[in-house]
């Protein structure tokens, strides 16, 4: 009995790491440029010491991201940009390294650094970008920054930075806890010259609230069942006690 009994709780952990990653892209089904978590699971043998193995578990977890591009929508917003094909933007890691996003959603703090929507602060060149104040300001299919500053010539405007836009094509990222995207086992990308934004436009989540609402009550389902098992395999435990009692 304990081996059905510790199979299904395996599978019990498996169901809820892949609620928890359903639930993590629905509650970002909004959000900009959030690329979908996907969930896989895998068989554990667990060796009996000898030739052949005797049973097996179950383990779940996240293991990749849906990188699909999301539908891209004009704003009219002179800091918005929509990166092109698999490009990443550098922004600053929590603990001052250079990790990725697709979060286009640029503004300038009150210190003149330019972040994402959620903080994160944008990388250039030659690291966080800064933005002086200025009458205008606007962002080349290249990345590149331009400004007119406060007072100065519209026609003549001038270029601050360029956004470093990297490719992953050829690396393998992963993407942590915090959303963003980070070089397995360390490091960084290089800049990519081919990479393109659109200027004044937002990418949307690539997450399907109708696909994931689905996929909800899959695993919802699978959780019962094991529940059910559990319950099973009680009753079966206390048949058998029962039957040793009238033996007795």
């Amino acid at each position: 009995m304990d081996r059905l009994i510790y199979s299904s709780l395996a599978a019990m952990r498996g169901a809820m790491a892949r609620q928890a990653a359903i639930a993590s892209n629905l509650a970002n089904a909004n959000t900009t440029g959030f690329r979908g978590e996907m969930t896989n699971a895998q068989a554990l043998w667990m060796s009996s010491g000898g030739a052949a193995d005797t049973r097996a578990t179950v383990t779940g977890e996240v293991t990749g991201t849906d990188m699909r591009p999301g539908a891209v929508t004009a704003t009219g917003r002179d800091l918005d940009v929509a990166l092109g094909g698999d490009a990443l933007l550098a922004v600053q890691g929590a603990e001052g390294g250079e990790s990725y996003t697709r979060r286009g959603d640029l503004q300038r703090n009150d210190s003149g650094l330019l972040t994402t929507g959620d903080g994160q602060i944008i990388l250039g060149e030659g690291g966080p970008i800064t933005l002086p104040p200025a009458d205008k300001v606007s962002i080349a299919e290249d990345g590149a920054i331009w400004i007119v500053p406060q007072g100065g010539d519209p026609k003549n405007p001038q270029q601050v930075d360029r956004l470093k836009l990297v490719g992953p094509k050829g690396s393998e990222i992963r993407k942590g806890l915090d959303g963003l995207f980070q070089v397995a086992g360390g490091g960084t990308l290089p800049s990519d010259p081919d990479a393109k934004v659109t200027a004044r436009s937002l990418e949307g989540s690539n997450v399907s609230t109708s696909s994931a609402l689905v996929d909800m009550i899959d695993a919802s389902r699978a959780w019962d069942g094991q529940v059910k098992m559990l319950t099973t395999t009680q009753e079966m435990d206390r048949a058998a006690a029962d039957l040793m009692k009238i033996s007795d």
